[in-house]
């Protein structure tokens, strides 16, 4: 490896002086040298001065993958603006909440989304000005074009967020986490050996860019210098064509996307000679579909956990440990702390650690963490200790060797095929509905996603509830990946002395046979 670059800022500027002409970015028809990439990023940053943005302000990137997502957060780490990037999966009200959360005055939307934009664009106040992306109206080309790249910039603060990525909260309200250089830097390096890129790989983009997934892999193997290959979206077919025809080396997938690629049709008769590294992460992977995988794909195996809030992953499970016969129940594992990492599980009243075995809230602590959330203080006091702690909200426990096991979760979070979904946000859409009188939403066990949505309800006085209904209040205000896949009808949930609803208590029928509670 021809060694790395000082910081994330420095990337492409830093690969572009080493191997200029070859190729840094493909997505579809669209492909990039080095320099040209270099180029196109320093016409961003330019373009975003020209239309008025200086440090601290947020400038939203809107689309499915493209690489105008990545030009716009590597040239906001140039001048010290943010890129927030907004899930597209998301419904209408929720988008609209997210870009004025933000505060951004100007939105990049892909040609796609025109229509979507359109249709909220008289909520969004703070908005001047809408540049399309992509399509037959494409103004993103005549907007870099427009701008000299900018040569002369002011040293951006490390410590500075460049990239606002939204995860649901408890509240039932998106929050922005905001990500540093100084953590994408940390993370990249601290994954660097972990996982075996180096700058002759060749590095696959599949997770959409507004998860932590996509942009955080993104950006990592673009600082050790490989090339990419973008996939605009997830088509299982397409996207094992497109592993073998780009020669990719090294992708991250989450588990979902591993049981569709298994379904297509000779998966196990491809040639898969270049690829030499598989990582996972963002939901467990269930034994049978994890060995199903192993005996497909003749690549390393990495699994690894973390958050968004961490800039990626804090912890990983190598392909030795994918192997070791003599130790399979570290499959199911998270592996051990990446360099540089810190973590322990706490007594989630005193916050002292635990000792081997013993279940609590498992906490972060490394220079990858976030800055906090956006304009909230509140949740940032909760979630991000004085002396440097980051409640994961996840429960669990290290054995004598270091090896996490994550066991349940302490918040009620559901992970649906890599998505985060809080029940907060479902249970104030459903309890808007006048034949609700009380709900809970939990997750439940699902083959193809992991675990998707059930609300239980409890039905209003004299109302009778119509499942069909409320599936579709949901669908209307929230995205389909959120929405309950059923509900159930029940006369009280269980509540404790306090009168909090007892989740666990409901959870424990649908988990009995499950090894793990998530």
């Amino acid at each position: 490896m021809n060694g790395t670059p000082e910081d994330i800022a420095d990337t492409v500027t830093y690969w572009r002086a080493r191997k200029p002409d070859a190729e840094a970015m493909r997505c579809g028809a669209l492909s990039w040298t080095w320099s040209e990439l270099d180029e196109r990023i320093r016409r961003n940053a330019a373009a975003q001065l020209a239309i008025g943005l200086v440090r601290g302000d947020r400038i939203v990137s809107f689309d499915k993958n493209h690489p105008f997502c990545l030009e716009t957060s590597l040239a906001a780490t140039l001048i010290g603006t943010t890129n927030a990037v907004v899930n597209f999966r998301l419904a209408p009200p929720e988008i609209a909440y997210i870009i004025n959360d933000s505060q951004a005055t100007v939105v990049l939307v892909g040609a796609e989304f025109v229509a979507v934009l359109a249709e909220i664009r008289a909520d969004l106040p703070m908005v001047r000005e809408v540049i399309v992306v992509g399509g037959d109206d494409d103004e993103y080309e005549a907007w870099l074009a427009a701008n000299e790249p900018l040569r002369d910039n002011e040293p951006v603060d490390p410590e500075e967020c460049f990239l606002q990525l939204y995860t649901s909260g408890t509240t039932g309200f998106p929050k922005g986490a905001m990500i540093t250089q100084r953590g994408i830097t940390a993370h990249a390096n601290s994954m660097s050996e972990g996982i075996g890129v180096d700058d002759e790989s060749v590095s696959m983009v599949a997770m959409p860019l507004f998860h932590v997934g996509g942009s955080s892999w993104a950006l990592c193997t673009l600082y050790y210098g490989a090339r990419q290959v973008l996939v605009r979206e997830v088509n299982p077919p397409a996207l094992l064509d497109e592993l073998i025809d780009q020669g990719v080396t090294h992708t991250f997938l989450v588990p979902a996307i591993f049981g569709f690629l298994l379904q297509v049709p000779g998966v196990a008769e491809r040639d898969y000679a270049k690829l030499r590294g598989l990582v996972y992460g963002a939901s467990p992977m269930p034994l049978p579909l994890l060995r199903r995988s192993l005996a497909t794909f003749p690549a390393d195996f990495h699994q690894v956990y973390g958050m968004t809030e961490a800039s990626g992953a804090v912890t990983i499970l190598g392909p030795e440990q994918h192997k070791d016969k003599t130790n399979e129940h570290r499959l199911v594992s998270a592996g051990l702390p990446l360099e540089g990492v810190e973590i322990i599980a706490a007594d989630p009243v005193t916050g002292e650690p635990l000792g081997p075995g013993e279940v609590g809230e498992i906490m972060v602590r490394t220079r990858q963490l976030m800055t906090g959330y956006w304009r909230n203080p509140q949740a940032s006091e909760q979630t991000l200790t004085a002396d440097g702690w980051l409640h994961s909200g996840d429960a669990g426990y290290l054995d004598e060797d270091g090896y996490l096991y994550i066991s349940d979760r302490v918040k009620d979070m559901i992970i649906s095929g890599g998505e985060n979904v809080y029940p907060a946000e479902v249970e104030r859409v459903l309890g808007e509905h006048p034949s609700v009188a009380d709900v809970a939403v939990i997750g439940v066990p699902d083959e193809k996603w992991g675990e998707v949505g059930k609300a239980i309800v409890v039905a209003a006085p004299g109302a009778t509830v119509d499942a069909d209904e409320l599936i579709a209040l949901c669908r209307s205000q929230l995205a389909a990946f959120k929405c309950p896949k059923s509900i159930e009808v029940v006369s009280e949930l269980p509540r404790n002395a306090t009168g909090k609803i007892l989740k666990r208590t409901l959870r424990e029928p649908y988990w009995a046979d499950r090894s793990r509670a998530v």
